[in-house]
């Protein structure tokens, strides 16, 4: 019987000791840093997603796309931001008022689905881990996300989230979505669109942009009005433009994304790391 226990004894120690070095290397691996300047590769997201549909005998190939940030709808960067992450630019990585909000909603319907994640911490689950809710992965995403927020800044953040995260089934990156969703590039995306595909994200599988769901068709709207009340569209604004574009004789002056670069000359003036305050008022995922 004592053989026997301490047989489970050694059980137990080397499942811990096994357990605190696959979690401790993410301290150290992988390069992080590297991520400033170069681009991350095949994610881990997508080798999950390639797995899967081995694993069910389908065969299909990762879509996917680089853009840089510049070559983005800033419609686009807001509206993922209202709706994933509204404290982006404040936090260090984690907003610890949405992760007991969502905790609280755990503990209520005795589940583990550990919520409340931010963009931040998003990027390290897309880059490096997998979707499997449990506590050993949510350590691993923590530790992975303070070395972001250490080593990139919120601009880079940002830029590889968009490029990265996915936006239907195998479909990855913002201009794979705006090529395959809407026919044009990411940076003629307009704040319809774009409040369209940010609501797709909480499961974009689920929630395919231009789907039928009545859940996503009316986040993305509350999402739009989000941006409207920001001053973020300006609807005066727009139907001035849709005019223009049915009078004749404009076709030599495309007017359709004006508003895109007003708000790119708007934003070269601010720091790409800023700190904007949040808005009082409640955002997409409150709401939600």
């Amino acid at each position: 019987m004592k053989q026997w226990k301490k047989i489970i004894l050694w059980a137990v120690l080397a499942a811990f000791v096994f357990c605190a070095a696959d979690i401790g290397r993410y301290f150290f691996y992988p390069n992080v840093a590297d991520l400033s300047k170069n681009l991350p590769g095949k994610t881990a997201f997508m080798e999950y997603r390639e797995d899967v549909w081995r694993a069910k005998g389908i065969e299909k190939k990762i879509s996917t796309s680089w853009v840089p940030l510049s070559q983005i709808s800033p419609f686009v960067l807001k509206a993922v931001i209202i709706a994933e992450d509204d404290k982006f630019w404040s936090h260090e990585g984690f907003d610890f008022d949405a992760m007991q909000k969502a905790l609280e909603k755990d503990i209520e319907k005795k589940t583990f689905k550990a919520g409340g994640s931010t963009i931040s911490q998003q990027l390290a689950k897309n880059l490096y881990l997998t979707p499997a809710k449990n506590p050993v992965r949510k350590i691993k995403e923590a530790i992975l996300t303070w070395r972001i927020e250490r080593n990139l800044k919120k601009r880079r953040i940002i830029e590889l989230y968009l490029n990265v995260a996915e936006w239907g089934d195998g479909l990855f990156g913002i201009e794979t979505a705006a090529q395959k969703y809407y026919g044009k590039h990411a940076r003629y995306l307009n704040a319809r669109e774009a409040a369209t595909l940010a609501a797709a994200l909480p499961n974009p599988r689920r929630f395919q942009p231009k789907g039928k769901s009545r859940y996503a068709a009316n986040r993305a709207e509350r999402i739009y009005q989000i941006m409207v009340r920001r001053g973020i569209v300006i609807e005066a604004y727009n139907e001035v433009i849709e005019e223009k574009e049915e009078a004749p004789g404009d076709a030599a002056f495309p007017v359709e994304n004006q508003q895109v670069d007003v708000i790119k000359e708007k934003e070269k003036a601010v720091p790409e790391d800023i700190a904007v305050p949040p808005s009082e008022e409640p955002t997409a995922k409150e709401v939600d």
